[in-house]
C-alpha cells in the first residue's frame, strides 16, 4: 500500500465553512467534530466575521490531514474567491454549496470553471 492510500484513507472528515444555517444543519447531519488539539471542522461566518478568520480557516482546513471534502457556501467562497480558485490539490476536494438566502450561481463555481476550462470552453 503506498503512502497516498494511507493517507486518503485517514481522511475521516468534513469540514464547512458556513452561514448559521448551513452550519447548523451539516452539524445536525452528525459531521462536527473537534480534534484532540481543540480544533473544529466547521466555522459559523455572519456578518461580523473578519474576512482574515474566513481565508485563515480555509487555508487550515486545507492543510489538515484527516479532512478528505471543505464545504463551503457560495456566498462566502465569493469573498475568498482568488483563495478558492487558486486551491488545485485533490484532497481536501473544496465543494461550494448553496444557502438559504443565496441563490447558487453555477458559473462562479471553481470546479464547474476548471471542468469548462478541460473541455476547452
Amino acid at each position: 500500500m503506498s503512502a497516498e492510500n494511507v493517507n486518503q484513507k485517514d481522511r475521516n472528515f468534513i469540514a464547512v465553512i458556513g452561514d448559521e444555517d448551513s452550519v447548523t444543519g451539516l452539524l445536525l447531519a452528525g459531521i462536527g467534530h473537534v480534534n484532540q488539539q481543540q480544533k473544529r471542522n466547521f466555522l459559523v461566518v455572519d456578518a461580523k466575521t473578519p474576512l482574515s478568520t474566513i481565508e485563515e480557516q480555509f487555508v487550515e482546513f486545507t492543510k489538515r490531514k484527516d479532512i478528505a471534502i471543505i464545504l463551503i457556501n457560495q456566498h462566502i467562497a465569493e469573498d475568498i474567491r482568488e483563495l478558492v480558485d487558486s486551491y488545485n490539490q485533490a484532497f481536501p476536494t473544496v465543494l461550494e454549496i448553496p444557502s438559504k438566502d443565496h441563490p447558487f450561481l453555477p458559473e462562479n463555481d471553481s470546479v464547474l470553471k476548471r471542468v469548462r476550462r478541460l473541455f476547452g470552453e
